[in-house]
């Protein structure tokens, strides 16, 4: 028996990339998926490619593969009624939600006076205002289940200790870890965890584009991975290691969202390789 057997999560981001591993490793204890993705590329001052359809049916092919049920729809976390509709859409099939990933986000990085208003609200928009939103959509039914859950909110280490031309991505990374202070408070009475957890660079998309690429390695033409791995090393305390895998996030992911985790709530767990701890935090 799954650590999760009978339990509902609801996840954004799901298409790919950490949403996508946190529904297969949630799945695989037991749980069944609501997915949500944007499946879109409008989010005009993002300089990679975001998730598509396809991506959010290949998550859902992977969770049916494991015998899993999920529900997916297709939503913008920073349209509340969207993801109200997601989320009603999986109650409808499933009863109830247990847990919530509120992951989905956007990364982008440029120097602080540079910083478009475009910009500035593209990624505060999707990276804190779609985490109340994904909290607001799910908890009504949770509490007036009565039967506790918990939430798990993807921050960052950016959300732990600054980092140069992140202005914009660690304002919200920052936001996440308030409201999820404010949130343990607020459900701690309805037996409702809210934890955090902060990865150091990930291998997705929002880590895997030429634009940051750039950043890392400015004095180089068009650089590729071999000439930004050492760069990405040097932010982590343990060795030769450039980034982690969605799955090391999901392993975090599962603990906050089972019963072994039952007492622990209001924290802001770094999955980070020693990111932070390098930094003196």
């Amino acid at each position: 028996m799954g650590l999760l057997e009978n339990k509902v999560a609801f996840i954004t981001g799901a298409a790919r990339g950490q949403g996508r591993s946190h529904a297969v490793r949630l799945a695989k204890e037991g749980a069944d998926i609501i997915a949500l993705d944007i499946c879109s590329q409008d989010v005009k001052t993002i300089k990679y490619d975001l998730a598509t359809r396809a991506d959010l049916d290949e998550t859902v092919r992977l969770v049916e593969g494991l015998g899993g049920r999920i529900v997916a729809g297709v939503g913008d976390v920073r349209e509340l009624a969207q993801v109200q509709k997601v989320v009603d859409e999986g109650l409808e099939a499933f009863g109830h939600i247990d847990i919530v990933c509120a992951n989905a986000g956007v990364g982008s990085g440029a120097v602080s006076w540079e910083v478009t208003e475009e910009n500035w609200r593209e990624v505060i928009d999707i990276n804190l205002t779609g985490v109340f939103n994904t909290t607001r959509a799910t908890l009504p039914s949770m509490i007036e289940r009565g039967q506790g859950g918990s939430i798990i909110m993807t921050s960052s280490t950016a959300g732990i200790i600054a980092y140069p031309n992140t202005a914009a991505y660690s304002a919200s990374k920052h936001g996440v870890i308030g409201l999820m202070k404010v949130l343990a408070q607020d459900l701690g009475p309805h037996n409702i965890r809210v934890n955090a957890v902060c990865p150091t660079n990930v291998n997705t998309r929002m880590i895997m584009n030429q634009a940051l690429f750039d950043q890392f390695a400015p004095h180089i033409e068009n650089p590729g991975v071999d000439e930004v791995r050492g760069a990405f090393a040097s932010l982590n305390a343990l060795p030769d290691l450039p980034w982690i895998e969605s799955n090391d996030v999901s392993e975090a992911v599962l603990w906050l969202s089972s019963d072994n985790a039952k007492f622990i709530t209001g924290i802001s767990l770094p999955v980070d390789a020693g990111n932070t701890v390098k930094k003196g935090y």
